[in-house]
């Protein structure tokens, strides 16, 4: 059954997908491991375990789990009102069809961490592109994130879900609680901890020389082409996006998502998270209106939880992986699942913009030849 994986990712290239790197890992220990097609532009390079990704959206999964750490130690609560650690947030308004309101719920760490704050993902709003012409480009994550508090918000917090720049305010309360640069405390109590020595916001050098090659997806040729490797969703060289600013190589990928599905220890012993913090961020977060707005997203049999898909129906999944499955995707066509109940995680990499097949076939299958190769 291993080589049907194999072969299915090797088949990919012809679905507009230039390459990718695929782990597999159960009870600590690599099972699967397959790298398929190039890492330049020209296809003349072949990938190999030393190339870098922007994970785009599966930096969600870092800083949910910082959160949460900080949730354990007792410095932030859930139900914490987000403007006890950012001020701005105090005196939000909303939509109110052509003008706009005050906003009468409060909004707090779990609206955050669950997409129901309201916040949206205009990265050209006012607010932002002011901060950054007054800083000559240089505002940092607290400055962007402080300045983005007053756009009027799309709904009234805990009513909707909608995907947004949630994680990366969160990125600025993790720096308010903790007293310390976002990327200096994932450094210090994830990515050392855990021995992820390639893994972080800053474009080093040997970084941006192992960068695999980033394309955008055609969709009407189903082919791909080169585009520039920036990452728009990172604002300045002092941004650290908590939702989508993270360069990391899928080795460094496996150390994180395995210490997860085994209770939140690593295999060097590490305590990452207590088990009962990854069965909150697993559980379904979403009221019946935000779970509609969900499913427009396409994942069928899945809910969220907080700041990860969670398997919540099996059936209409057509899923092999069980109940309580959960992890989430990237920009580019990342891939993260953590299954605490078998103890496996998959993680599989790809560098294509626009790559909708990535989602609606390629993880699915994933997933289900994972489940059949071990089974």
């Amino acid at each position: 059954m291993e080589k049907n994986l194999t072969n299915y990712l090797d088949s990919l290239e012809k679905y507009g997908i230039p390459g990718c790197d695929c782990a597999v890992w159960h009870n600590h220990r690599p099972v699967f491991r397959h790298m398929a097609g190039n890492a330049d532009s020209v296809g003349k390079k072949p990938i190999t375990a030393d190339n870098t990704y922007w994970l785009y959206s599966v930096s969600k999964l870092f800083t949910c789990t910082a959160v949460m750490q900080l949730i354990e130690k007792g410095s932030i609560g859930l139900d914490d009102p987000v403007c006890e650690y950012l001020p701005d947030y105090r005196d939000l308004t909303v939509k109110n069809g052509s003008s706009v309101k005050r906003a009468e719920n409060t909004m707090t760490i779990s609206h955050l961490l669950s997409m129901q704050s309201g916040l949206n993902y205009n990265l050209n709003a006012p607010s932002i592109r002011k901060v950054l012409k007054d800083t000559g480009g240089q505002a940092t994550t607290r400055q962007v994130m402080e300045a983005l508090a007053g756009e009027p918000l799309d709904f009234e917090p805990g009513t909707h879900y909608q995907y947004s720049l949630s994680h990366d305010v969160l990125g600025a309360v993790i720096e308010v609680v903790s007293d310390r640069q976002f990327g200096r405390y994932l450094d210090e109590h994830i990515f050392q901890p855990l021995g992820m020595k390639n893994t972080g916001f800053e474009l080093t050098p040997d970084r941006k020389a192992n960068m695999l090659a980033q394309f955008q997806y055609d969709v009407q040729k189903k082919a791909f082409v080169p585009m520039s490797p920036d990452n728009c969703f990172v604002f300045s060289k002092r941004y650290e996006s908590g939702g989508a600013g993270l360069i990391s190589t899928v080795d460094d990928m496996m150390l994180f998502l395995d210490a997860l599905c085994n209770g939140g220890t690593s295999k060097d012993g590490y305590r990452l998270l207590a088990p009962e913090s990854i069965d909150r961020m697993r559980t379904d977060q979403l009221n019946d209106a935000s779970r509609a707005d969900f499913a427009l997203l396409g994942k069928t049999g899945y809910s969220y939880g907080l700041g990860v898909r969670t398997l919540v129906d099996k059936e209409k999944s057509g899923s092999e992986s069980p109940l309580g499955e959960f992890g989430w995707d990237g920009a580019a066509g990342a891939y993260a699942l953590i299954d605490t109940e078998n103890r496996l995680a998959i993680f599989y990499a790809q560098h294509v913009r626009g790559c909708e097949i990535a989602y609606q076939e390629v993880h699915p299958k994933i997933r289900d030849l994972s489940y059949k190769m071990l089974a």
